[in-house]
């Protein structure tokens, strides 16, 4: 019977999370109008419940429920991350789906384990799992970024040479280049068409990106705004600059991949020989959390611990 259960507690999990995904990969296929759905009244939807698949039920729901918290503080913060992320989400739905997959992954640890202490656990687990998949988004994206920004300043440079003025030139990169730098591009004409001054929407892309690289771009175009000059000889000058530092980033990253491999190691090491000493002499493993001095030595070791990594993340972290 418990058995059974857990089997069916996992099938759930499974299907849920499923689900999840496949919300998540449509909604990165709608366009900027249905962005701004907030604005209208969820009511003049005028299809039925029995047009209507599965998925389109899932999203209709998150979307009830997000609705009452999208003007929260921490719902608005949200909001920003997963535009930083690339993650077609709103902030309150983002919330929204990572407390029903904390109550879901917690209810099938329970069944599957019997064990309370274990439910909570997990539930606290995937919600900050799912906080550090957006951060690891976040960096993958900016990096994305920065790797097609030498080539996005020549292809703007060129057109401008070309004739074309910078908002044209920016219609170019929008067509022509990849995500994510076709993206914000694209979203910097889509704001600029709804109203928004061309300092304001290259700023919100800066706070968006947050690349020191591109910061020096955007500096650069305000002050060729202001000033006048040849902004395609800054914008190569520029490109020239960003790709040189990107070539010396590559660099320092292989000549230290040793120490932050050792840091790795240095991290996981003792957790994997406690768990082979765990299974193979337990008795002596668990005198370090019944004894006092054995948690006094768990608690030492784990601050040595954070003080090498952190020494070793030091040494290893060069700016360029």
């Amino acid at each position: 019977m418990i058995f059974l259960v857990a089997l069916v507690g996992a099938v759930a999990t499974f299907l849920f999370i499923f689900f999840v995904i496949l919300f998540i990969k449509q909604r990165s296929k709608i366009d900027i109008f249905h962005r701004l759905r907030r604005h209208y009244d969820a009511d003049s939807n005028k299809s039925s419940d029995k047009d209507e698949d599965i998925i389109q039920r899932i999203a209709k729901f998150i979307k009830r429920i997000a609705k009452p918290i999208s003007e929260w503080k921490i719902a608005k913060k949200m909001d920003f991350r997963l535009k930083q992320a690339g993650i077609p989400l709103f902030g309150a739905e983002f919330i929204v789906l990572s407390i029903l997959c904390a109550l879901l992954g917690g209810g099938a640890s329970f069944v599957i384990t019997l064990n309370f202490s274990v439910a909570i656990v997990a539930a606290i687990a995937i919600p900050l799992g799912l906080w550090m998949w957006s951060s690891i988004a976040i960096n993958k994206r900016r990096n994305s970024f920065t790797e097609q920004l030498g080539d996005c300043l020549t292809t703007v440079a060129n057109a401008l040479r070309a004739g074309y003025s910078f908002q044209q030139a920016m219609d170019v990169v929008a067509r022509e280049m990849e995500p994510p730098m076709s993206t914000e591009f694209e979203r910097v004409a889509t704001d600029i068409a709804m109203g928004v001054t061309l300092e304001d929407a290259l700023e919100q892309m800066n706070q968006r990106i947050a690349s020191p690289d591109f910061d020096l771009v955007v500096t650069a175009v305000l002050i060729q705004r202001e000033v006048g000059g040849n902004l395609a000889q800054i914008l190569d000058t520029i490109s020239e600059t960003i790709t040189e530092r990107i070539r010396m980033k590559r660099e320092i990253k292989a000549l230290t991949a040793q120490g932050r491999f050792s840091a790795w190691v240095l991290i996981l090491l003792p957790f994997v020989v406690a768990i082979f000493c765990y299974f193979f002499n337990h008795d002596q493993t668990m005198m370090l959390f019944t004894e006092e001095s054995g948690r006094i030595a768990l608690a030492v070791a784990l601050i040595m611990e954070l003080i090498g990594y952190v020494v070793i993340q030091r040494i290893v972290d060069i700016e360029v």
